[in-house]
């Protein structure tokens, strides 16, 4: 198991080029289960979470080419309806296989998920959702198993006690692309990734339009065929790098993606004193040297990201006054306070919210990453603090950032791996 060790305070400058979605390629990745025919992925991030996902395709009976930062899947004739625990349990994402799979062989038999430790996050939707196209299921020892002669579309309703689901709402879509007539998808999630696994489902056929909006509405077709498809820009890495620009107070200019994607991150930096300017397909960041303290809610998108929540506070720590974090989304993503804290930050937990009274300097310290976004928050703690930081458990930020220890050392960070 690797470590991460920073000597915080370098200057940071330069370009810096943001990597394929990860909240995008999974599902998009489950979608080839839906067809028999090829399907060539470009931009796809090199993740633990992506060979996590091409390792379950293989199991469920793909062939899997991966050249560079392309993928090639294709059939290998034999299809297998059972996603195995061992692969599943360490990734949420994997959950997206069972629309598919319900959709394409008329059974599936999918353990239920893991990933990060952050917080209760029930599978109900994703039942509801397939149980109201007709399937029949059953959760029996740690596995969700469906069967169904054929997925009949309907209304269905997708909200929950914390907004609506991204993954609950991409498996609903998945199923119904194969039902027979039409699905109407109520309260669904908005996000840009569900938008764009719409749209790689209609390269490949499928009759979906609403994408991007509460109601999504597909129209069943009899068969999908392959695509050739380049996945975009993830807006939770650039959203980081944004953060850490200003944080550090850093000249950095961030390439490759669509900072519209980030509305409500921009309007709370506004606040905080930063500015983004966009420049074409980047953006540069200007910081002042003392950072306005400004409260955030995290909703689902377009509200502030919950994915950007630990490492927006590790940026609040550093100002000069007290600011309020409240995560709606997950409100028990708080691991990261205990370890911010031993970096010498002021944070306390109330409730679903953190309190943070900002000091002038973090200091390096000994550090255990508890999920992917923590990990990521760490990183840049350890970068604008004075001496060395070690951050343990590090697998989790490969879960979703592509060498995020060699783009950072090409801005100037002293950043090195070890193994513990």
């Amino acid at each position: 198991m690797d470590k991460i060790i920073i000597e915080g305070g370098k200057p940071l400058k330069g370009e810096v080029r943001i990597s394929g979605s990860k909240n995008a390629t999974l599902p998009v990745l489950a979608a080839t289960l839906l067809t028999d025919e090829t399907c060539i992925l470009s931009n796809v991030p090199k993740l633990l979470d992506t060979n996590t996902m091409v390792k379950l395709l293989k199991s469920l009976g793909k062939d899997v080419d991966w050249d560079k930062d392309k993928l090639i899947i294709m059939s290998n004739g034999k299809p297998n309806p059972v996603a195995d625990y061992k692969l599943v349990s360490t990734m949420r994402g994997s959950i997206c296989v069972l629309g598919p799979l319900l959709a394409k062989l008329g059974s599936a038999k999918v353990s239920l998920p893991g990933g990060c430790v952050i917080g209760v996050r029930p599978v109900d939707l994703h039942i509801k959702g397939v149980e109201a196209l007709g399937a029949k299921v059953e959760v029996d020892a740690g596995y969700i198993i469906a069967k169904t002669k054929r997925l009949k579309g309907n209304r269905v309703y997708l909200g929950g006690a914390s907004g609506p689901s991204v993954l609950g709402t991409a498996n609903i879509m998945m199923a119904a692309t194969l039902a027979e007539g039409e699905t109407i998808i109520e309260c669904a999630a908005c996000e840009p990734e569900v938008e764009e696994l719409a749209n790689f489902l209609n390269e490949m056929g499928a009759r979906i339009r609403g994408q991007g909006s509460p109601r999504i509405i597909i129209q069943g077709v009899k068969k999908l065929h392959g695509a050739d498809y380049r996945m975009q820009a993830d807006r939770i890495e650039a959203g980081t790098f944004v953060l850490l620009a200003g944080m550090s107070r850093s000249d950095i200019t961030i390439r490759d993606f669509d900072y519209h994607q980030l509305t409500a991150l921009d309007d709370v930096l506004a606040k905080v004193g930063v500015q983004v300017t966009q420049e074409k397909n980047c953006v540069r960041v200007k910081a002042p040297k003392v950072l306005k303290p400004v409260s955030v809610t995290t909703y689902p998108y377009p509200g502030f990201p919950t994915d950007i929540q630990a490492q927006y506070m590790a940026m609040m720590s550093l100002t000069n006054g007290v600011s309020v974090v409240r995560d709606t989304v997950f409100p028990d993503r708080f691991m990261h306070i205990a370890e911010l804290n031993r970096m010498g930050a002021h944070i306390r937990r109330e409730g679903g919210s953190a309190i943070i009274e900002g000091v002038k300097e973090l200091c390096g310290a000994p550090v255990v990453a508890s999920d992917l976004r923590a990990s990521a928050a760490l990183v840049m703690a350890g970068l604008v603090a004075r001496g060395r930081t070690e951050i343990r458990r590090v697998y989790h930020l490969d879960r979703g950032y592509e060498n995020i220890d060699k783009k950072l050392m090409a801005l100037g960070a002293s950043i090195k791996r070890e193994k513990e």
